[in-house]
């Protein structure tokens, strides 16, 4: 659900509670996707809600859950899966909101990394 929390992204709102934490490492995963895969990995990921920030070459994402406990433990499990891959989400959390955005700075925007991790988001925002 989109309102107006989720006209602008948490940190232009003011908000101190960023956790930025940078990709490392070289994953097979980690090239950039050609332009056929980036359109059908970019009509996936829109169907599923994810906009594209062409800024930053990134992909982001708000998730509301029910209440703190829920927004926690869903984020626990993103970053256990997240140091699994060595791959790091940015993400901003205010009580059962969580903002995610995916880029692989390593190599500089989007990654088949960043989609496999937006992949296993999903699936864990559909099992809280």
């Amino acid at each position: 659900r989109r309102g107006a929390l989720a006209e602008k992204p948490l940190a232009q709102r003011g908000v101190s509670s960023l956790v930025l934490l940078r990709c490392l490492g070289g994953a097979a995963d980690a090239h950039h996707l050609t332009a056929e895969e980036r359109n059908q990995v970019i009509l996936d990921l829109k169907a599923a809600g994810w906009s594209e920030l062409h800024e930053r070459d990134a992909i982001y994402k708000e998730f509301s859950f029910k209440n703190f406990n829920q927004a926690f433990g869903f984020m626990s499990r993103v970053a256990l899966q997240a140091e699994k891959m060595n791959h790091h989400p940015e993400w901003f959390n205010v009580y059962n909101k969580v903002q995610i955005t995916l880029t692989s700075h390593d190599y500089g925007g989007l990654t088949k990394r960043d989609v496999k991790l937006a992949k296993f988001i999903e699936k864990a925002a559909a099992s809280v």
